[in-house]
């Protein structure tokens, strides 16, 4: 038994730690929906109510899939998400543009939703008259 577990330790600790594999890992429904809910704590209040409505939703609509397939796809693509938000959302540089090949898999009706979601955010997200002013003097 002393032997198992010290050959158990040995392989432990000669592997390297690959932090992409990690980062990789599933976590199963439940806790994934908690911590996209807590990573959503950092964000502005505005966008804060928008994503836990939608994780909400987006949860409640996939929670009688049964196929591996979906569930899996499901997962990985909020895993994908929840590692793809800012640590710090007050940084204009955390955030990540969109990768030009997605736009090409998009339907017209998906495009037309990202389109709509464009002009929404930048009515929200209108800069406060002193930036603007800035931003002009600086031309």
């Amino acid at each position: 038994m002393y032997s198992t577990l010290v050959r158990l330790a040995e392989s432990v600790t000669t592997k390297s730690l690959d932090l992409r594999q990690a980062s990789i890992a599933l976590y199963p429904p439940v806790p994934l929906y908690r911590r996209l809910l807590r990573a959503h704590r950092r964000l502005p209040i505005e966008m804060r109510l928008l994503g836990d409505d939608y994780v909400k939703a987006e949860f409640r609509r996939h929670k009688e899939i049964t196929n591996p397939v979906h569930v899996m796809g499901f997962l990985t693509q909020w895993k994908m998400y929840l590692d793809e938000l800012p640590r710090d959302p007050s940084d204009s540089r955390s955030f990540k543009k969109l990768d030009p090949t997605v736009y090409e898999k998009m339907s017209a009706e998906q495009l037309g939703q990202l389109y709509e979601f464009m002009h929404a955010t930048k009515e929200i997200w209108k800069p406060v008259n002193g930036e603007q002013a800035q931003s002009e003097t600086k031309k």
